[in-house]
Parts: structure tokens; sequence; C-alpha cells
């Protein structure tokens, strides 16, 4: 077993491999963590795991509001995750490499990172200025078919995103040529697909690529038959993720 210590960045969204990752790093625990990589070189990696928040919030309270207005701010590195920060988290995340960590004048951060090797979450830590978390590593295995799968997984996506251009009554314009390497498939899929948080999270800790591409070929075709009924559906990039507010 493969285990690694990193700086651990909560997000109410599920980060895959090969997944650019867009950040506005403006709380305090995150912007003490950002200047920790900066310490590194800048040919040395700049890591961090990112895993989905469960049952908590992305963004601290810093002043009194709903529903309680006497409510005191949280602070720490494990505000708005409870007495017990590893109970707030999925379990499975992935390893980020940020590319660019770039600091503003205000002391906020941008980053850009992309997802790399899954991780599987043992233990969190909250003694320092950030969360920080002990990490097993987890291999991609392939899988019985998995070669075939991601061949109809490729039809049924292509056949969802018609369909999403046909809600957004607009045309479908990239023009990108689709990757045919199983799980690198699997992972554009489960990124790119409109779909809710524990969804992603399950595909995310599919046990092998087979697993996880034969049920997204139960989903995009779910999600297919449901868009012809829809008159509209919220645009999705392929390629990047919504930026986190941090």
């Amino acid at each position: 077993m493969t285990t690694v210590r990193l700086p651990l960045f909560p997000l109410n969204s599920v980060l895959f491999p090969g997944l650019v990752l867009p950040l506005n790093v403006f709380e305090e625990r995150y912007r003490a963590m950002m200047r920790d990589l900066l310490k590194s070189g800048e040919d040395a990696p700049r890591r961090f795991a990112v895993v989905a928040i469960r049952d908590g919030r992305e963004v601290a309270p810093t002043a009194p509001g709903m529903p309680d207005p006497t409510a005191m701010p949280e602070r720490g590195p494990a505000a708005g995750f409870g007495p017990d920060p590893i109970q707030a988290f999925h379990r499975v995340g992935c390893i980020a490499d940020a590319a660019t960590i770039r600091e503003r004048e205000d002391g906020s951060f941008e980053v850009l990172a992309t997802g790399t090797t899954r991780v599987r979450l043992l233990s969190v830590d909250a003694s320092g200025p950030f969360l920080t978390a002990e990490l097993e590593e987890l291999p991609e295995d392939a899988g019985d078919g998995a070669g075939a799968l991601a061949e109809g997984v490729l039809r049924a996506f292509r056949a969802y995103q018609k369909r999403l251009a046909g809600a957004r009554e607009r045309t479908l314009t990239t023009g990108a040529e689709l990757p045919d390497e199983p799980s690198v498939v699997s992972y554009l899929v489960a990124a790119a697909a409109v779909l809710d948080i524990p969804s992603k999270q399950r595909l995310l800790q599919a046990p092998d690529t087979a697993t996880r591409l034969a049920e997204e070929l139960k989903l995009l075709r779910a999600e297919t038959a449901v868009l012809r009924h829809l008159p509209s559906l919220p645009a999705v990039d392929l390629t990047r993720a919504p930026t986190s507010p941090n």
C-alpha cells in the first residue's frame, strides 16, 4: 500500500484524473496552503488532495447569519466540517497538481491544477494552519471488457452530447476528437456529464475502469432519455470544472 501525506482541499465538487481545476482561493486556511506549496521549487510538484464534501460547508461562515443570527463565526482549518472533519468528506478523492499558483495583490490566489491520481482518505489532521491528510494511492485496474465498454460509452456519450445541444437550442460545436483509451474515456465522461455529486462520486470510486464504464453507459442512456422531455439544460464544459469560489 502506497501512502502519502498531502494538504487537503475539500470542495463541493468531484475531481477526476485528467480534469482541469481552476480555483479562486480567498480563505486564510487555503491561502496558507498555497503559500506553503509555493515554498517548494518551481520544478517540484505542488500537490494537494481534493475530496468532495459530504456534510459541511465549502466556505466557513464569517459572520452570524441564517438560520441562527446569533451563531458565532467558525475559525480554523476544520471550520464548517464539524468536530471530526473526516466524517464530513467522501473517502475517495483525487490528487491535484497545481501548474499555476498566482498570488493577487489582496493576498488571494488564482490556481490552476489538474487531477492526477485517485486516493483513499485514511486520516485528517487539523492541527496546523490548513488540513492535511494521510492518503492511500489507488491503482487504476482495467477490469473485464473495458475496451468494448469504452466504445459503447463513446457512442452513448455522442448521443448525449447531441441531446444536450438540442436541449440548449444550440449547435454542438466541439470539434475535439474523443479519446479511445478506456480509463481516459471513463474519466472524461464522468467529468463532462451533468450529474449530481453522489453520482459523480460513485463513478470516481468505482473499483475498476470497466465497472465505471458500465455504470456510465446506464447513466448516459437514462439521461439521454430524460433530455428528450426537457426544453433546456445548463451548459457543460468537457475539460474544465467550474471555478470554485474556494
